[in-house]
């Protein structure tokens, strides 16, 4: 196969993709192999990729590329969340936009529209992960609101209700006044948030019976609007500031209702006033303790967040300005003592990004506690692993004070609540309407038609149909005994961003011990969160977020997952820089480069093999495996950055810019078969080790092998080296490199051409094994004498002194001059290693091995400065 002499990533990637597709190599079915499981979490169904879907989804394919070189029979599950928030809003919008109200549509007319959305928009994001080279089975492509999924939400639903796990009440929830539904406490994220401290005036009832007390009772609030929704004042029982209003009634500020006085321990005395409004249909903790004293529930807001008609004068205004109005009607009316600047927190939907109101409202329940302790405890006893383990106490947290969940969501798009309603009151679940019409029959005593029952208009959280994910792609809910389950699962990996833990990873374990008896996964590697180079977070708002396709056709798919990976250790954000991009791209360009080389040479056949050939071809061969093995320890341990890193040094230090010196032949002649047939080996094995992180350039590279042996690199597991490694060979040869560096070093700082050959005099122990490997790269003839010739240049590497004679190569006073300087900065140097070898304390209680390593600094400088001074006395002669 003819290299051009540049390489291309975009006619190479699509080219290997397509053949890839081609050839069904992505394609599992269960065999007699070991299998190895990732199911992909699901993107949003119309969502486009971002840096985050890069660096998850590269991970991800690294994982599986690996686990099918090792010959396992590696299934990737790829598919798509139907996003029940997200979409509907979006759908909203462009209903909006061409003039109809949602509230103008059925429900089955508004479905169309969004099908027609979803179908429109719908698995572009697929498409642009083959761009990446996402290795998934595309066949097994699923949707959680595909037939096979939604029959498993649905059949789940109707078990768990069964089972007595599953409960509808009027509960205080966390309502988006923008989506208009119900969101879980996950759903919610606290913000901290300049506000304001408001200090009202409430009325004291028959205050004027004493003349000496307060007419007035002052709260602190930081949320003026919701006083219409007030039942009664809080006080602490042992505060005495608040005594004189035990048993007392006062009026709600500008409405002049009367509510009771209460007294509850609840009341942090040290904080505001001491009083406390309790509005207990918009406050969690006003709702507990509302339901203690048996107090009345006002709900003052409409689903938008505008106030109802409890809101009095302010009815049909919205939330935020009635609470700039109110404070002008409360000064007003004499009725705010002050107002005074405060930081809260607030919470916020994690879909909309708009504050949520606390509201009642009749919505269905899971039950967690009893789903949540197997789920605790495979984490806690590793049966899953967390990788990093940090995130296991983040897990541990959440699942030690699990509250139950709302399932429920006010919307259309979604899995429609499989609860049907009857004529007089009363429901019925079933998988079916006509299973719910069978139920009803046999619980009624009156004539009922199935057109009679209605069924519940919400829809569940998405997050009830990806919480069954790792079973319901292989059909486990419906069919648990069939073929792909019992051989694909439990999965081995989930690779997923720690902030959707509660969300989705730990409800995820809850499903599989409840469905399946046994963990869902055997490891969870959670990525960082991919930052600027600023360490902001990327948003479209800030304009700081690249377009993934954009840098793939800038930089080549291969060059950006590499560039991503060097910097992307398991659980540490990632701050991203383009620059990451262009380094990948320029690895690319040296792996190219490198094979024209090798594919330019010419081989001559000959019974010798030139030493300097042999003993870098053994010694490569020894740190190839090292490399290797190295590189297997981190990749078992999801270290996956700093196992790409040893790669890029083998290939681009040990390989290139050592191996390939080492034994390239003269311009214009041949090199030695032997070596040539190594060099091709040892080329295709770099290839194999690189190819999960690189699968594009790799699979161009092997098929223009000779020694190519299946039909691509991701099936090759043959196994090249299984002997023992040699690490003498491998320290003698680090010692060859520090020599042959030093000797470059000396010809650089003297200006000595690299043609002119010098002469290197060894004095003290040396391994001539690999003599002829310095004298090919340095260019030296080499002698092994007592004592160094006068006038001679010379370094040490370990005791072994080495010496370069210079002779008319160089100006003897300006060197004389340097190793002047030398000596006496060295002076220096062995004063302060001396202050602190003769401090006593320093000596008694520092580390051993810190002390020995100053003791070697000090004997190494002594050294040094004599070997100098040797030097200069020659250069005087």
């Amino acid at each position: 196969m003819e290299l051009s002499s540049k390489y291309n990533p975009e006619e190479i990637e699509s080219k290997w993709y397509q053949y890839w597709l081609d050839n069904g190599f992505f394609r599992s079915i269960p065999d007699e192999r070991e299998p190895y499981t990732i199911v992909i979490p699901p993107p949003n169904v119309t969502g486009v990729l971002h840096m985050g879907h890069m660096l998850n989804n590269t991970i991800q394919d690294v994982l599986v590329r690996r686990a099918r070189m090792q010959g396992k029979n590696a299934c990737w599950v790829p598919g798509t969340d139907h996003a029940s928030i997200a979409t509907e809003a979006k759908v909203v919008a462009k209903l909006a936009s061409e003039g109809i109200q949602k509230s103008d549509l059925t429900r089955e007319e508004f479905l169309a529209h969004a099908w027609d959305w979803t179908h429109k928009h719908g698995g572009i994001i697929l498409e642009q992960l083959k761009k990446l080279g996402a290795s998934c089975d595309w066949e097994r492509t699923a949707f959680t609101m595909d037939e096979k999924r939604s029959k498993s939400v649905i059949k789940v639903f109707c078990d768990l209700y069964e089972k007595g796990k599953i409960y509808r009440g009027v509960r205080m929830v966390n309502w988006d006044p923008q989506a208009l539904t119900a969101l879980s406490d996950e759903e919610v994220v606290y913000k901290e948030v300049s506000s304001k401290m408001y200090y009202l005036k409430y009325k004291i009832v028959d205050s004027t019976d004493c003349k000496s007390a307060p007419a007035f009772a002052i709260v602190a609030t930081t949320r003026p609007e919701t006083i219409f929704g007030d039942t009664a004042m809080c006080i602490n029982p042992n505060n005495p500031k608040t005594a004189h209003l035990k048993g007392k009634r006062v009026l709600v500020p500008l409405i002049n209702r009367e509510i009771p006085v209460i007294e509850d321990e609840y009341v942090d005395v040290e904080f505001g006033t001491g009083c406390l409004k309790v509005t207990p249909a918009h406050d969690v903790n006003d709702y507990v303790l509302g339901e203690k004293y048996n107090l009345p529930s006002i709900d003052i807001f409409n689903e938008n967040g505008t106030l109802n008609e409890n809101g009095a004068m302010y009815a049909g205004m919205d939330r935020f300005a009635v609470k700039k109005q109110i404070e002008k009607d409360l000064e007003t009316a004499g009725l705010l003592e002050k107002v005074e600047p405060y930081t809260n927190k607030i919470g916020f939907s994690e879909r909309t990004n708009v504050p949520i109101e606390p509201k009642l409202s009749m919505q269905w329940f899971l039950k967690m506690e009893e789903l949540a302790k197997p789920a605790l405890e495979a984490v806690e006893d590793d049966t899953i692993k967390f990788y990093p383990a940090k995130f296991k106490n983040t897990y541990r947290h959440w699942m030690e004070n699990i509250k139950d969940w709302c399932i429920s969501r006010q919307l259309w798009w979604g899995h429609q609540i499989p609860a049907y309603y009857l004529p007089q009151g009363g429901f019925v679940v079933g998988t079916t309407k006509e299973e719910a019409y069978q139920k009803a029959l046999s619980i009624v005593n009156y004539p009922l038609s199935i057109d009679e029952l209605r069924q519940d208009d919400d829809c569940l959280d998405t997050w009830f149909s990806s919480w069954l994910w790792p079973i319901s792609v292989f059909g486990g809910i419906n069919n648990p005994d069939n073929e792909d389950i019992k051989y694909y699962y439990p999965t081995n990996d989930l690779v997923t961003a720690p902030d959707i833990i509660f969300f989705w990873v730990a409800r995820m374990i809850m499903a599989g011990y409840e469905y399946s008896g046994k963990q869902c996964f055997k490891n969870v590697y959670f990525t960082g969160m991919v930052r600027d180079k600023l360490g902001r977070k990327m948003s479209k708002s800030l304009g700081n977020s690249p377009n993934p396709i954009e840098l793939m056709e800038k930089y080549g798919a291969d060059g950006v997952r590499m560039g991503m990976l060097l910097t992307s250790p398991a659980g540490n954000d990632l701050p991203f820089d383009e620059s990451l991009c262009e380094t990948g791209r320029n690895f690319n360009n040296k792996i190219w480069n490198a094979f024209r080389l090798v594919k330019g040479w010419t081989a001559e056949e000959s019974d010798i093999h030139p030493e300097h050939e042999e003993k870098a071809t053994v010694w490569f061969i020894h740190q190839l495996e090292k490399t290797r093995l190295e590189v297997d320890d981190l990749m078992s341990k999801y270290r996956l950055s700093e196992a790409l890193t040893l790669i890029y040094k083998l290939f681009w230090d040990d390989f290139c810019a050592w191996y390939l010196e080492i034994i390239k032949p003269e311009y214009g002649k041949p090199i030695n078969q032997i070596t040539l047939d190594y060099v091709k080996i040892y080329f295709k094995e770099l290839l194999k080790i690189l190819h999960p992180f690189m699968p594009f350039i790799t699979e161009e590279l092997y098929h223009s092998l000779e020694n190519k042996n299946y039909k691509s690199i991701m099936f090759d597991a043959d196994v090249l080296f299984s002997g023992n490694i040699d690490d003498k060979i491998l320290s003698d040869f680090e010692r060859t490199k520090e020599v042959i560096t030093n000797i470059r070093n000396v010809r650089a700082s003297k200006n000595i051409s690299p043609k002119e050959t010098l002469h290197l005099q060894i004095t003290g122990e040396h391994n001539a094994d690999f003599d002829e490997v310095i004298k090919k790269l340095a260019n030296v003839e080499i002698e092994n004498v007592s004592e160094k010739s006068t006038g001679a240049t010379s370094f040490m590497v370990g005791i072994t002194e080495y010496a370069i004679l210079l002779g008319n190569l160089i100006n003897a006073e300006e060197e004389i001059a340097k190793m002047e300087a030398e000596i006496k900065y060295l002076g220096g140097f062995l004063k302060s290693v001396g202050a602190k070898l003769n401090n006593e304390k320093f000596v008694a209680n520092a580390k051993p091995e810190i002390v020995e390593n100053e003791r070697k600094k000090q004997a190494d400088a002594e050294s040094k400065i004599v070997s100098l001074k040797e030097s200069i006395v020659g250069l005087r002669k």
